[in-house]
């Protein structure tokens, strides 16, 4: 007697409560946490930096009798910024969209794709521009490296902290850590000791800034893959995971608001604070539906006597 089969009575069909796609998320990405973003009307233009010296020179005298006070001033200067624009779109053919099955989306998928991009990109530029050598005043390697025995990473970090603030008159406030370095400081003998009376659990990057005494530690945890389409993936960090930078960066942006570093978000184009979009519109000609992201920002050095990169912190 016949009996039915597997391929008789079910038809393999994708699920419709779960897919994988993977989608770092926000939290991996760190070009927006660090150094405040200023909203600019134009894609380029100029500010003023006051003389740093004659600031924090002290010029005032005893005054005698029927004698003039003593005279003080400060020399201006500028530097200029300026907004590249960057922009990436996916195109939804109207074929594809009439075929999908659930789960997919390709619009919502076309929008986080093309969201990922841009976080992916703002972070590329950030790690270029801020998270290496020769563009800071002070490139540091510790002379024992902080994950080898006898090693001394809280007090390294507090004697960079001290000469920046006696050069400057600030006490940098953000800690931006590589994985590795992230990983060596929370598991470090001396951080461990420092709080075994009085926390439990993991040391976390709220915890490890208690620690180094400063407002935030930051972990770049985002991954790109650098080979071509088509290619064997090569994945990676987008920062180097053995480096760190210790740096001022303003809580928020302003008239005579010094900061290692700025981002200048055009928004003149754009709009909204970011100095980014993301819009929908349909391209006839090619029967699909447009999605395209545009980011339009400078990041910007602006103080580079505020911060201090240690280069190869771990081996």
């Amino acid at each position: 007697m016949p009996k039915p089969t597997l391929s008789d009575v079910h038809v393999d069909r994708p699920l419709t409560n779960l897919s994988l796609a993977f989608i770092q998320g926000q939290e991996k990405y760190i070009g927006t946490t660090v150094f405040p973003a200023v909203p600019v009307a134009k894609q380029s233009d100029l500010y003023f930096i006051y003389s740093r010296s004659d600031w924090n020179r002290i010029e005032m005298e005893k005054r005698g009798l029927s004698s003039e006070s003593a005279g003080g001033g400060w020399d201006l200067s500028t530097d200029s910024y300026f907004a590249d624009v960057w922009s990436l779109h996916q195109d939804i053919d109207d074929r594809l969209k009439a075929n999908q099955d659930q789960p997919i989306d390709l619009q919502r998928d076309a929008t986080r794709y093309v969201t990922d991009q841009g976080w992916k990109r703002r972070d590329k530029e950030w790690a270029s521009t801020f998270f290496t050598t020769a563009v800071w005043d002070s490139d540091i390697t510790p002379a024992t490296l902080w994950d080898a025995a006898g090693s001394t990473p809280i007090e390294d970090i507090t004697n960079e902290m001290e000469t920046v603030e006696e050069a400057t008159g600030f006490l940098p406030n953000v800690f931006v850590a590589g994985a590795s370095v992230f990983r060596t400081l929370r598991n470090h003998p001396d951080v461990v000791d420092r709080i075994k009376h009085t926390q439990t659990g993991i040391v976390g990057a709220d915890l490890l800034a208690s620690v180094l005494d400063v407002d935030k530690v930051v972990v770049a945890r985002g991954v790109e893959n650098t080979a071509a389409e088509g290619q064997t993936e090569t994945s990676a960090y987008i920062f180097s995971r053995v480096d760190a930078l210790l740096v001022y960066a303003a809580p928020n942006p302003g008239i005579m608001v010094p900061s290692g570093g700025y981002t200048f978000s055009w928004t003149g184009l754009i709009g909204g604070g970011a100095g980014q979009r993301i819009k929908t519109f349909r391209e006839e000609r090619l029967m699909s539906d447009r999605i395209e992201v545009d980011m339009a920002f400078d990041q910007k050095l602006v103080a580079s006597e505020l911060g201090v990169f240690f280069n190869n912190a771990v081996s």
